[in-house]
């Protein structure tokens, strides 16, 4: 007889959503229209810089009008619709009308320069763009003059606020009032429906081809996990040519019937705050460095926020202690935090209004309705149990049709099983919960032992004096690789060097994790969308640390 304990073998990094709520079986249009005849009085739009205000008649009025201008300017189902502006009225107008008529809307980073245009154009083959002329230091018509001779296909380029916008829905005039229906009538849910161009480090950047069934599921269930209603009113700051805002911010509320509040045409905080004060605004979206500077403003105090409730926090891994602030402070209780990709829709993760304090700050929630999620060993493909690290995989309504175009690409991110590979390092809770760790390009392997950043960054944000920090992998001959932080110091603070820093991890992060470098900056370089990037940070480490050759 033997005394051996047998312990159950771990639970597989697997997990999947049920719901008792169905996926939408419709279209953008459908559901639009549905919306529109249900909530006909409520307010759906508000531009705060133009003063500007739609109701749901009234949007979905104007929605059909520049519909109708489209399909008399030769645009139809599959065909290429380009939107080149910032958060502008004109660019939930465009994106509506395109769904409902079943043109393919892609989207254009407002920070692209003419050659990054270009190539947008010609490999998306687009037929009309809508443009706004300039703003701030770009000038969008200058590059589409440059542009535009090389790229046949574009037949017409529709500039916003000026005749020519006027003269696009004008057009449409003429037509029956049976067209908008009629083209309606002949599209399906999994048509695809939008291009959004990840922006890659290396090469050019991917077409992400989604669907109607993709991203208005994903924009309802973003919503509906923070208890969306009619009464709901979204301050919208995140960029709209991002899933963030054409997605979870406007599918998200307008399927719910609540009302889209655009603070300004690009992230201004004081702005934002100024929106959610006077439009008593039930839930703001942010990254967390937006949410970082609104928090850091002289005057944070002074705004009346109390109208909020909710939010989402994405785009970025969330401080622990801006996560804690926002809840407190900013009277968002019920802030959730998504996680996700442009290839996803983009949402896979996202925490309950209900969870504690521990899980809508460790971790990014659970897994979606309607979604299956598992960890993977990168080498061997294979799940790894709960509690070790691997890469993120995703499954189910919310996956790309594919990058446009390019089958290669899709086949290396999409595997035969419908399973998408994210790139991201994760670990999956006993409770199915999970944490993301990082990248896998952005993992450092010191001594051979994996190092993932977050974990440091998330330590050090707790200093008293660090108002920001991001750290990156450096080359070192002996060890391989070496970490390196770059501090953002709070206003007034003393200027931590290295030593200081040890100091402060020594006891509690393992020696191999402690920085080697510290660099003192004023800001990291970042994406139009708030994301950092950490391929510039590394390059300019090693430039900074005479670490080349």
């Amino acid at each position: 007889m033997t005394n051996d304990v047998q312990t159950a073998p771990a639970q597989p990094s697997y997990t999947s959503g049920t719901s008792t709520v169905p996926l939408l079986g419709e279209t953008i249009g459908q559901n639009f229209s549905r919306m529109a005849a249900q909530f006909a009085d409520r307010e759906a739009l508000v531009d705060i810089p133009s003063g500007r205000r739609w109701t749901y008649a009234q949007l979905e009025s104007d929605v059909e009008a520049l519909a109708r201008g489209l399909l008399a300017a030769g645009v139809g189902k599959g065909d290429r619709v380009g939107i080149w502006a910032p958060n502008v009225p004109e660019w939930v107008l465009v994106q509506y009308s395109t769904a409902t008529i079943g043109a393919i809307l892609v989207n254009i980073n407002p920070s692209y320069r003419a050659h990054e245009l270009r190539y947008a154009i010609q490999q998306s083959g687009l037929r009309l763009m809508v443009a706004l002329p300039f703003f701030k230091n770009s000038d969008y018509r200058d590059m589409l003059e440059q542009t535009a001779p090389e790229c046949p296909g574009l037949s017409q380029i529709v500039y916003i606020g000026t005749s020519d916008w006027d003269a696009l829905v004008a057009g449409g005039t003429g037509l029956p009032a049976s067209a908008v229906p009629a083209a309606m009538s002949q599209l399906s849910a999994d048509d695809p429906i939008n291009i959004q161009y990840t922006s890659g480090t290396t090469g050019f950047p991917k077409g992400a081809t989604l669907s109607h069934h993709n991203i208005l599921n994903n924009g309802y269930f973003v919503t509906e996990t923070i208890n969306f209603t009619e009464a709901d009113r979204l301050c919208i700051p995140v960029p709209f040519y991002h899933c963030f805002g054409m997605v979870m911010g406007n599918l998200g509320a307008t399927s719910h019937g609540a009302a889209i509040i655009i603070p300004a045409p690009a992230f201004d905080p004081a702005a934002t705050l100024g929106a959610v004060q006077s439009e008593r605004c039930t839930a703001l979206y942010g990254v967390p460095t937006m949410f970082i500077a609104e928090l850091a403003l002289p005057q944070f105090s002074d705004y009346d926020l109390s109208s909020l409730r909710t939010g989402i926090m994405a785009g970025s891994p969330c401080p622990v202690e801006v996560m804690k602030r926002t809840m407190n402070e900013m009277h968002m209780g019920a802030v959730s935090i998504a996680y996700g990709m442009t290839e996803t829709s983009p949402v896979s993760m996202q925490t309950q209004p209900d969870d504690d304090v521990d899980h809508r700050t460790a971790t990014v929630g659970r897994v979606h309705p309607h979604l299956e999620v598992k960890i993977v060993d990168p080498a061997t493909g294979l799940t790894v149990p709960r509690g070790m690290p691997g890469e993120f995989c995703t499954r189910g309504y919310s996956v790309m049709l594919g990058y446009w175009k390019d089958p290669e690409k899709t086949a290396a991110a999409i595997d035969e099983a419908r399973w998408m590979h994210t790139g991201d390092l994760a670990e999956m809770r006993d409770d199915g919960y999970v944490n993301i760790v990082g990248r896998i390009k952005d993992m450092v392997i010191r001594g051979g032992e994996n190092l993932y950043p977050r974990e440091i960054e998330e330590f050090l944000y707790t200093h008293p004096d660090v108002a920001d920090v991001q750290v990156v992998g450096v080359p070192d001959p002996t060890y391989g690789e070496e970490l390196c932080a770059w501090l953002r110091m709070r206003p007034g603070a003393a200027p931590l060097d290295q030593a200081a820093v040890a100091a402060f991890c020594a006891g509690k992060l393992s020696r191999h994790k402690i920085p080697r470098y510290v660099l003192l900056v004023d800001e990291f370089p970042m994406t139009v969308t708030g994301k950092v990037r950490k391929m510039d940070m590394r390059e300019r480490s090693i430039e900074l640390l005479g670490l080349a050759g």
